[in-house]
C-alpha cells in the first residue's frame, strides 16, 4: 500500500467527515419535535436524551483506548453499524423505553464514533509531513461539517414542509432519509480509510483487549499531570451542559414563538442551513482567530460571546429575532471548536491521542445529558426563556478555564517543566511554530 500524501490524507479526511455529518443535519431540526409529537414531556425528553450521556460515560474512555490499540478503522466501521440501527429504530420508536433504547445506541455510536476519523487524520498527515500544520485540516474539517450540516437541514426542511407522505409523518421522513445517508457513510468508510496496523485479525482484537486499558490509564495519567489540559477537557464540562439550548431548546423556544409545531420545523430546515453554513463560515475563520488573538484568548472570547447569543434565543420576542442569534450562535460555534480540539492535540501525540479525544468527549456527553434533563426540568415549570438564560450563563462562565493555554503558549518552557515535555518553539502569538507542536509523549507512567 502506497502511503497517502498529506494532500489525500486531508481529501479523504475531509470527504468522510461531511458524510459523517449529513445525517446529522438531517435529523437535528426534527429529532425534539418527533419527540414530542410522539407524546414525550420535555423532562422525558431530557430522560431520554440523558440515556446516551450515561452510555459514553462509560465506554467513552475504554472505545478510545480500543481505537489507540487496535486501529481506527474497525472502531470507525463498527460505530457507523450502531449509529445505522439507531436510526433505523428511531423510524417506528413510538414509546419513552424505545426512544431511551436509541439514545442509549447513540451513546454507543458516539463512544465509539469521537476521535478515530481525526485521530487517523493527524496521525497519517504527521506520518506524511513531521512539519505539517495540521492545524488547516482541522479548520477546514468544521467548514466542512458546517456545509454537510447545513445541506442536511435544507433537505429535512423540505422534506417537512412537503408534509406526510402515506402513513409516513412529515417529522419522520428526514429520519427514513438519515438511514439512506448513513449507509452511503459506511460504504465510503470501507473503501477510503486506510491504515497501517502491525498485527490483524484475531491477534490484533486480544492485543487491543490487553493494551487497551493501560492507555486509558496513561490517558488520565496525562490528564493529572497537566493543568493546561485539565482546564481544556474541564471547558467541556460547561460546553457540553450549555449547548443543550441551542441544541433541544431553540427548536421548541420556536415553536412557542410562532405557536405551531410543525411551522417551527419548516422554519428550522432553512434556518439550520443558514445556520451551519455560518458555522462552516466561522470554522474558515479560524487561521484568522489565532494571528489576531492566539487559539486560547479567541476560544476564551467566542466562549462568552455564544453565552451573549443564547440570551438573544431566549429574550427576543419575534422568530426573526430568534433565528437571528441562533445563527451567530451557530457562526460562535464553529470557530470555537477547532480552536478548543487545536489546544487540546498539541498537548499530546502518538498513540494516545484518541484516548485524549476520548476523554475530552467523556465529559461532554453527560454534562450534556445533565444539561439536558435540568434545563428541560426548569423549561417544563418556569419556561423556556428561563433554561435557556441558565444555559447561557454556563456557556460564558467557562471562559476562564482556556487561562491555562495561554500561560502555556506564553512560556513554553515553563509548562515543559511542569508538564515534562521539551519547550515547543513558539510563533510570534505565543502559540507553537509549525511543525513544533506542543506534544507529550508518554511511556510507562513518565511523561518523556
Amino acid at each position: 500500500m502506497n502511503p497517502l500524501s498529506v494532500r489525500q490524507v486531508r481529501r479523504r479526511y475531509l470527504v468522510l467527515h461531511g458524510l459523517r455529518w449529513l445525517p446529522v443535519g438531517l435529523l437535528i431540526p426534527v429529532t425534539i419535535l418527533l419527540m414530542q409529537e410522539r407524546g414525550l414531556t420535555l423532562t422525558q425528553i431530557g430522560l431520554a436524551i440523558a440515556a446516551q450521556g450515561v452510555v459514553v460515560l462509560a465506554l467513552e474512555l475504554p472505545t478510545g483506548g480500543f481505537a489507540d490499540a487496535l486501529g481506527r478503522k474497525p472502531v470507525l466501521v463498527v460505530a457507523s453499524l450502531v449509529g445505522l440501527v439507531s436510526t433505523g429504530l428511531l423510524v417506528v420508536a413510538d414509546s419513552f423505553a424505545l426512544l431511551v433504547a436509541v439514545w442509549a445506541l447513540q451513546g454507543v455510536f458516539r463512544a465509539l464514533d469521537s476521535g478515530p476519523l481525526e485521530s487517523w487524520y493527524v496521525d497519517t498527515t504527521l506520518a506524511a509531513d513531521p512539519d505539517a500544520r495540521y492545524e488547516n485540516g482541522l479548520g477546514q474539517g468544521g467548514t466542512v461539517l458546517g456545509l454537510a450540516m447545513a445541506a442536511g437541514a435544507l433537505l429535512s426542511g423540505a422534506m417537512v414542509a412537503l408534509g406526510p407522505m402515506g402513513p409516513v409523518s412529515a417529522l419522520t421522513g428526514p429520519v427514513i432519509a438519515a438511514v439512506g445517508l448513513q449507509v452511503v457513510y459506511l460504504v465510503a468508510l470501507l473503501a477510503l480509510l486506510t491504515e497501517r496496523r502491525a498485527v490483524t485479525g484475531p491477534a490484533a482484537l486480544r492485543a487491543s483487549v490487553r493494551e487497551a486499558p493501560r492507555m486509558v490509564g496513561e490517558a488520565f495519567g496525562l490528564l493529572r499531570r497537566s493543568r493546561v489540559l485539565l482546564a481544556l477537557v474541564a471547558v467541556e464540562l460547561f460546553w457540553g451542559f450549555g449547548m443543550a439550548t441551542f441544541e433541544g431548546l431553540l427548536p421548541i423556544r420556536l415553536a412557542e414563538v410562532v405557536a405551531d409545531a410543525d411551522r417551527a420545523a419548516t422554519l428550522l430546515g432553512p434556518a439550520n442551513t443558514a445556520a451551519w453554513l455560518a458555522s462552516a463560515g466561522g470554522a474558515a475563520l479560524t487561521p484568522l482567530l489565532i494571528r489576531w488573538l492566539g487559539a486560547a484568548p479567541g476560544a476564551a472570547v467566542l466562549r462568552i460571546l455564544q453565552g451573549i447569543t443564547v440570551v438573544g434565543m431566549a429574550l427576543f420576542a419575534g422568530p426573526t429575532g430568534v433565528l437571528i442569534a441562533f445563527i451567530v450562535c451557530y457562526a460562535v460555534h464553529g470557530a470555537s471548536n477547532p480552536l478548543h480540539m487545536g489546544l487540546l492535540h498539541r498537548q499530546v501525540a502518538g498513540p494516545y491521542r484518541t484516548s485524549l479525544i476520548s476523554l475530552n468527549s467523556m465529559v461532554a456527553m453527560p454534562a450534556g445529558a445533565l444539561g439536558g434533563v435540568v434545563l428541560g426540568y426548569i423549561g417544563d415549570r418556569a419556561g423556556v426563556s428561563t433554561a435557556m438564560l441558565v444555559g447561557a450563563v454556563v456557556l460564558a462562565v467557562a471562559a476562564p478555564l482556556y487561562l491555562p493555554a495561554w500561560r502555556a503558549g506564553r512560556h513554553p518552557a515553563a509548562d515543559a517543566l511542569e508538564v515534562g515535555v521539551p519547550a515547543a518553539r513558539t510563533s510570534g502569538d505565543g502559540e507553537p511554530a509549525a511543525g513544533q507542536a506542543q506534544r507529550t509523549e508518554v511511556s510507562g507512567t513518565t511523561a518523556v
